[in-house]
């Protein structure tokens, strides 16, 4: 993870309602959400850093639960997964997730080659009812950009990492000797 910056929440806001209009007309918007998680995450720490994530750093950003805007088959069941995890889920599922989740694969489809926007993570899950079960209480979490995300892996082109606004201190690199240890969901 590469710091870029310390900035405030102010900033975060700004650039979020730039990029994620909450009036904006399409199908299955969620920008209120994810505003909304902004200001959870915001209670959590209360600092905010601009950061470049690598491909390996946003594979591994820890997804919610999500229903697949309304579809058929849930994209992420209650105890999470990866960004990894979610695009290989999408990969195998092929056109039958499709089918089964059209809202969701709209959005991904029309995201593959949309200007890459910052995502939003925070070191902890936000206190909100799809993130109650997840199997993992730290590392990145996300805030706002799964759509984004996955869309980024399954179209190749997280191959530069991406921009992320983190909520938390910066997770400290183990110091050369020191073992490191994670946590997988």
């Amino acid at each position: 993870m590469e710091m870029i910056a310390t900035i405030t929440f102010d900033e975060v806001l700004v650039r979020y309602r730039a990029d994620h209009p909450v009036t904006r007309a399409h199908e299955g918007n969620s920008n209120q959400d994810g505003a909304e998680n902004l200001l959870r995450a915001q209670k959590l720490s209360g600092t905010w850093s601009r950061v470049r994530l690598d491909r390996s750093e946003v594979l591994a950003v820890v997804l919610p639960w999500h229903l697949s805007e309304g579809g058929g088959q849930p994209l992420v069941p209650r105890t999470g997964l990866t960004v990894g995890q979610a695009a290989e889920r999408i990969r195998s599922g092929g056109a039958e997730m499709a089918r089964a989740n059209p809202v969701c694969s709209a959005k991904l489809e029309w995201l593959s080659a949309a200007p890459m926007t910052p995502v939003y993570v925070s070191t902890r899950p936000v206190a909100h009812s799809d993130y109650a079960d997840l199997a993992v209480d730290t590392g990145l979490i996300h805030v706002d950009g799964l759509h984004r995300m996955i869309a980024w892996e399954l179209s190749g082109r997280l191959d530069a990492g991406a921009e992320a606004y983190l909520a938390g201190a910066l997770p400290v690199s183990p110091g050369p000797g020191t073992a490191s240890h994670s946590a997988s969901p």
